[in-house]
Parts: C-alpha cells; sequence; structure tokens
C-alpha cells in the first residue's frame, strides 16, 4: 500500500494560563485510509515513545455524530472537504509531502484548555438558558398522535441536526454562535410542544449568548460553508424573527 509523509504544524499550549506557539512534527508511513485523528494517533504513539507530552485533542464517537473533533486544519474549521468532521477527513484528502497546520478553535467564548482542546461549556449554559419544554408527551404512541405537517417536521429535522461542534464559531470573523443558536431555536419553535415557552426560550438563549462574549452576526456565511452537518444561515433569519417577536410581546404584555 502506498504511505504519504507528511509534516504537522501543531498548536502547543499547556493551559489556558500560558501561551501557545506552533511545533512541527513529521508523519510518516500515513496510509491514505487513515483519518485524521488517527493521523494525531499515530503521532501522539511516537511522542510518548519518546517521553514527550502527546497532543491533546478532543474525540468520542469518531463517526462524525458527537461534534467533539473540533480543530481548525489548514485554515479550515475540521478541515478542507466540506460536510465533514475531522474525524471522517482522511488523508487521501491530501497530497504526499503536503505542510498542514492544526490549531484550536480561536474565539474568547472557548478558551483553550490544552493544545487543540478547547473549553466549549458556553453552548451547554446557552442551551440550559432555553431550558426544556412542559409539555408532556407521553411514550411514542402517544406523542405520535399529535400531527404535525410534514414540512414543519422536515425543518425542525434540519435544525435538530446540529451537532454543537462550534465549528460555526470558529470561521466566523466575529466568532458570532448565531448559528447554533438558531439551530436550536427553529428545531422548537416548530414543534408544538415548543409553543409554551417559545418567547421566554429565545430570548433567555439570547441573552445568554451575548453574556457568553460572542460576537455579532455579519451575514457573511462562513458559519454555513464550514458546517459539517450544512445547518442553513436560514435558522439566523428565524433567530431574528423569533427574537423580535418575543420582544414585542414582551413590551406590549408590560
Amino acid at each position: 500500500m502506498e504511505t504519504m509523509t507528511l509534516k504537522l504544524r501543531v498548536w502547543r499550549q499547556p493551559s489556558t494560563a500560558t501561551d501557545g506557539e506552533l511545533v512541527e512534527y513529521t508523519a510518516s508511513n500515513v496510509s491514505p485510509d487513515m483519518s485524521f485523528l488517527e493521523l494525531l494517533d499515530v503521532v501522539n504513539d511516537g511522542l510518548i515513545k519518546k517521553g514527550e507530552d502527546p497532543v491533546a485533542f478532543d474525540s468520542d464517537c469518531r463517526e462524525g455524530i458527537c461534534g467533539s473533533c473540533g480543530m481548525v486544519i489548514s485554515g479550515v474549521a475540521h478541515g478542507p472537504k466540506s460536510a465533514t468532521t475531522a474525524c471522517q477527513l482522511f488523508m487521501r484528502h491530501f497530497n504526499d509531502g503536503d505542510t498542514v497546520t492544526v490549531e484550536p478553535w480561536r474565539a474568547n467564548a472557548f478558551p483553550v484548555v490544552k493544545d487543540l482542546v478547547v473549553d466549549r461549556s458556553a453552548f451547554d449554559r446557552i442551551q440550559a438558558a432555553g431550558g426544556y419544554v412542559s409539555v408532556d408527551a407521553g411514550g411514542a404512541v402517544d406523542a405520535n398522535e399529535m400531527l404535525i405537517p410534514k414540512g414543519d417536521a422536515d425543518a425542525a429535522m434540519d435544525a435538530a441536526a446540529c451537532i454543537g461542534c462550534g465549528a460555526c464559531v470558529a470561521s466566523c470573523k466575529n466568532a458570532s454562535a448565531s448559528l447554533f443558536v438558531g439551530a436550536k431555536v427553529t428545531q422548537l419553535s416548530l414543534m408544538p410542544q415548543g409553543q409554551p415557552e417559545r418567547d421566554r426560550r429565545v430570548l433567555s438563549m439570547v441573552e445568554q449568548m451575548e453574556a457568553e462574549g460572542f460576537g455579532p452576526c455579519s451575514n457573511e456565511g462562513e458559519c454555513e460553508a464550514v458546517c459539517p452537518k450544512e445547518i442553513s444561515v436560514s435558522h439566523i433569519q428565524t433567530l431574528h424573527r423569533e427574537y423580535i417577536r418575543a420582544s414585542l410581546r414582551r413590551i406590549t404584555s408590560t
């Protein structure tokens, strides 16, 4: 089997409180069938054998489902192949002899924990601010008795495909979380179960998003371009409409 040799420039940063730098490594005998995370595993095996600290990076399912494998690869969140997470990016997407730069997500709201690992708990706090639905739909049979127009169901499922990886934030010059929040707000605003808390949810999530330090959306579309699940920027429009609607209702009710 033909193998490859790659030069890696990897961001190494011991902790949030320390400065980081790009460190060069050479990866030899790389199989084109390796995923990008498997490449990092091989590099780490070599570092451990030499008694050096391995590169820290996040991973979990390695099936493109969980969104853990967030990193910027040669300037693009998740790498150069569209609609792909880093764990689904294979070395055959690169050329023998390529120099590949690997960095963490860059955002004030995503502080670096170590190397390529960032703290994405800001997303968790935004979702927690949105809360849960108060509707008790019962078991699967009971829930399915509530008829939902197919268009609404399809649109909600498209929004629910967001895996919360943070690529949208990392790609945005303003580090905006509008695509993530827009997808979460859209998902429940379309469902009858999400109606009781509809206004409170969007107001609380936007307020928390701003408190976390995410920037504003400037409508340039980088977020959609790098999203591994191809979440549409139309959800940002929905977010704005929902926020304006809830704000006006709050004013008129006081």
